[in-house]
């Protein structure tokens, strides 16, 4: 017989004890710890890799969302999509939907699209499926589980996509036995579940959201998912701090985690992985929002650029690395004498801990004087960056400000600034300068060692190896105040 163990997991934060205990000692949370019970071994088997099919992808008609999955969804994956309220991220699974349903949704007549029925039950799901599609036939069939709108909300938006509604069924029932009881029935091609905070299972107590319920609703339709071979794609919440809603649990428990990231004021969204079990991770597809939702946008240098104006003081461009796709971003400082006791510094789209490091390293290694002068830094075009490779750009940006000296015109400046003020490589490098190459940008700055990736200066026109932010503050004639 097998012996059952017990073990006690945290559901804040999945800490796992011996013995029940009141606190949890990693999350310091009281009552969150439940006994569960576990077998102490286990039939295993073996798994011939020789033997072992080619993965399986479901192409999707947008290029960005395939880029990001690594080429298609993948038949029975468990992605998770989350984001700000109002980003896109109902108007994104439409699109996929839409892209999977035949005929195309670019076919499709608004005037002719009706606010689907949907009631609990699944005889009142509309419209009926016809099967086969991906899995044989000629269309693919999409279940959608409107826990947040209802039916005629989202036909209103069909009808903005000027998308088509058939073979496209809707369910406004959120009991997860119900959505899985409607899965096995009816077996879609793709579920949509929106959200994954609003579905609830009877048998666990607290409301839809409550941490258990996330949890539980999310184990049954991962197992739904493997067992029809159907993939699953779930809207998530985020907190305040722009992380995934509800335990932990959930992102290790899905195949896939996508953010759409972007700023409500300006056009441009960014689908962004970071977890993916069938392909690269950090990937990025760039997205234009406009009145009939998501478009591709092909160039994304161009589009972050398209304001630019030339040689002017305390402007640089620079080439962020997004997964494994350059874009060309322009990077704005402006410098003020202080009127407070202390000096302000205020980004957008930067790390303030980064800035405040820089405008040490200016001081210290450059001899600028910065400890009476505000500092403002954006990245234009509302984008949010991490890359290191920023540094040497963002430095120039303030000293250009400083000095009112501009940058030299079709310039762009990459590299990693160190503590002792050096310029140090950056990674794909290569990738950066044809980018730059590729839109007519002439003088390159960078690290020296850098140029191995490019298989030397000639390779690059014009570039100028900097070895330290002097030497480059020197230059561009800028000069150490005394």
């Amino acid at each position: 017989m097998i012996k059952i163990m017990s073990l006690y997991i945290c559901s804040h934060c999945d800490s796992q004890y011996s013995k029940w205990q009141g606190q949890c000692d990693e999350c310091n949370k009281w009552g969150t710890i439940a006994e569960e019970s576990e077998h102490a071994s286990l039939p295993t088997e073996s798994v011939s890799i020789a033997s072992s099919t080619p993965l399986e992808r479901i192409p999707i008609a947008i290029q960005e969302i395939n880029n990001v999955l690594g080429g298609g969804l993948v038949p029975g994956s468990f992605v998770l999509l989350a984001g700000d309220p109002g980003i896109g991220k109902s108007t994104l699974v439409l699109q996929i939907a839409c892209a999977l349903i035949s005929p195309p949704c670019t076919q499709g007549n608004s005037s002719k699209i009706s606010p689907p029925c949907t009631q609990g039950d699944s005889s009142k799901i509309s419209p009926p499926v016809h099967r086969g599609g991906l899995r044989g036939g000629s269309s693919a069939s999409v279940l959608y589980i409107a826990g947040e709108e209802s039916p005629d909300q989202i036909a209103l938006r069909l009808n903005r996509l000027n998308a088509s509604s058939q073979n496209l069924r809707f369910l406004a029932n959120t009991s997860v036995k119900s959505i899985i009881a409607n899965i096995k029935k009816h077996k879609p091609d793709l579920v949509i579940v929106d959200s994954i905070q609003t579905i609830f299972d009877e048998d666990i107590d607290g409301t839809s959201g409550n941490v258990n319920q996330v949890r539980a609703c999310a184990s049954q339709l991962l197992q739904i998912a493997k067992q029809e071979n159907i993939p699953i794609i779930v809207i998530g919440h985020v907190t305040k701090e722009g992380y995934a809603a509800g335990p932990q649990t959930l992102a290790h428990m899905v195949d896939v985690v996508l953010y759409l990231e972007g700023d409500r004021f300006h056009e441009h969204r960014l689908l962004r992985s970071t977890k993916n079990r069938f392909g690269p991770t950090n990937q990025v597809g760039v997205f234009s929002m406009s009145e009939k939702g998501l478009q591709e946008v092909k160039n994304p240098s161009e589009m972050f650029l398209s304001g630019q104006r030339g040689a002017i003081a305390g402007s640089v461009v620079s080439v962020v690395m997004e997964g494994s796709r350059p874009f060309l971003i322009e990077i704005q400082a402006l410098t003020n004498k202080t009127s407070y006791g202390y000096p302000k510094r205020a980004v957008s789209g930067f790390d303030l801990s980064r800035l405040e490091l820089l405008i040490a390293v200016l001081a210290r290694r450059a001899g600028l004087k910065l400890d009476n002068q505000d500092v403002f830094l954006n990245i234009v075009s509302g984008l949010k960056v991490k890359d290191p490779g920023l540094d040497l750009a963002a430095a120039l940006a303030i000293a250009s400000s400083l000095s009112n000296q501009a940058m030299p015109q079709k310039s762009v400046a990459l590299g990693e600034i160190g503590l002792a003020g050096e310029v140090r490589p950056v990674a794909h490098f290569a990738h950066r300068v044809e980018e730059a190459k590729r839109l007519g940008f002439e003088k390159i700055y960078g690290p020296s060692l850098s140029l191995r990736a490019t298989g030397g200066s000639e390779a690059i026109p014009s570039i100028n190896q900097i070895s330290t932010l002097a030497e480059m503050l020197e230059i561009l004639g800028i000069k150490k105040e005394q």
